[in-house]
């Protein structure tokens, strides 16, 4: 909205409402104007929103139990709407638009529901919302670039296009994208159980994917030098990705420990999304190691974890998990007593003796605080992000 009333009105009332155009004082008026929204808001509204009911089977859940989660619900509305006057407006943006809220309700339906949606009925809901994203993404990307179809480029590896990169079927593009985009949303959300942390690495990932596309493959100098493909909308794609970076800022003002309100669902899958479409937009799919290697491991080893369980349950075995390491159980027939478990094959005992997502195995085993977890996760992030940007792009 405002680099369009910028470039066809405002200049003719008063010239310096061209910096309207810039997209460094985009940023800022998308970053700032979000911040202080929801700094200003979500305590005001979060009264209206559900209710967190604990898990039984995490240990801590009772300190969340009574406090307001889907706070996503809050922080991703107040997100459209800082960026439909700081981004201009275009059919591409409008879709993605469209599944970022979409991705949000879901989540936020299901912090609402007195019955947990399930985990198959959420997963398709994210293939399908990935799916029309990444094909978006795609398509779009391809238009810009004049292009037959979509490209990558891959670290280690060179193609024939401009900045070495690749052409790749739309197909495939569709398929990768979706995975990774499904990944994304699954790993954030796994990691949404500790005061601060999701919220934490989720800003960390954002802030470094939005300094990449804007500074490096949205500068054309800068990729002609590093031999990147270079983004000619690196820059809008940033404003979007600062935007939503500093409502997230304020969110975690009233999530620090002790938290006063969860993101919730609503929260963890935009964000998620948000992230992976962030990587995909940089035209190189590896580049989730920058963005969020935590998160990936601290919410992707649960994933891994979860499909070889079930796996091993369709091949006859009996993986139930042992009563021990369990709270208060409202099914406690869905859990193997400890002669039961003894008699459990060698690997699903090795799979049980870890708990995920990785954080509450910090605290359960580890005896790690919740502080110490946060801190340290945030210093592994900051040590691991630009040792993997410089072995993607330097060593290419």
């Amino acid at each position: 909205m405002l680099p369009f009333l910028a470039e066809h009105f405002l200049n003719a009332v008063w010239g310096p409402f061209r910096l309207l155009q810039s997209h460094l004082i985009l940023i800022l008026i998308g970053a700032c104007s979000c911040t202080l929204l929801t700094w200003l808001l979500l305590p005001r509204l979060w009264d209206h929103l559900p209710h967190d009911r604990g898990k039984n089977f995490v240990a801590g859940s009772e300190k969340a139990k009574g406090k307001p989660t889907g706070a996503g619900f809050i922080t991703t509305l107040i997100f459209l709407v800082c960026i439909f006057f700081t981004m201009p407006f275009f059919a591409e943006y409008a879709i993605i638009g469209l599944c970022l809220f979409a991705i949000m309700m879901t989540g936020y339906l299901d912090d609402r529901s007195s019955a947990d949606w399930g985990q198959l009925k959420k997963g398709l809901l994210d293939l399908a919302i990935s799916a029309v994203a990444a094909w978006t993404v795609g398509y779009w990307q391809s238009q810009i670039a004049e292009t037959p179809s979509p490209t990558l480029w891959l670290p280690f590896f060179k193609g024939s296009l401009p900045g070495g990169a690749f052409l790749v079927p739309m197909w495939l593009y569709v398929i990768v994208g979706t995975a990774l985009l499904w990944i994304m949303i699954n790993v954030v959300n796994c990691s949404d159980g500790v005061d601060g942390v999701a919220g934490s690495l989720a800003l960390y990932g954002l802030v470094g994917m939005g300094v990449f596309l804007y500074g490096v493959m949205g500068h054309e100098g800068i990729t002609s030098y590093l031999l990147l493909p270079h983004l000619e909308n690196g820059a809008s794609w940033a404003t979007c990705i600062f935007t939503a970076a500093g409502g997230l800022c304020a969110y975690l003002w009233y999530n620090a420990q002790p938290s006063q309100v969860l993101m919730g669902d609503a929260g963890s899958r935009f964000y998620g999304l948000l992230l992976g479409l962030a990587v995909l937009v940089s035209g190189n799919p590896f580049m989730f190691l920058v963005a969020a290697p935590i998160l990936f491991v601290n919410g992707g080893a649960g994933l891994i974890k979860l499909i070889l369980l079930r796996t091993l349950k369709k091949l006859g075995y009996d993986t139930r998990p042992p009563l021990s390491i369990t709270v208060k159980p409202i099914h406690p027939e869905n859990f193997a007593t400890d002669e039961e478990a003894a008699k459990q094959c060698l690997f699903v005992r090795f799979l049980h003796r870890y708990r995920f997502p990785v954080h509450d195995h910090c605290r359960k085993n580890l005896g790690w605080s919740d502080p110490q977890v946060l801190i340290r996760f945030m210093l592994l992030q900051t040590a691991i992000m630009p040792l993997v940007i410089i072995l993607i792009i330097k060593l290419r």
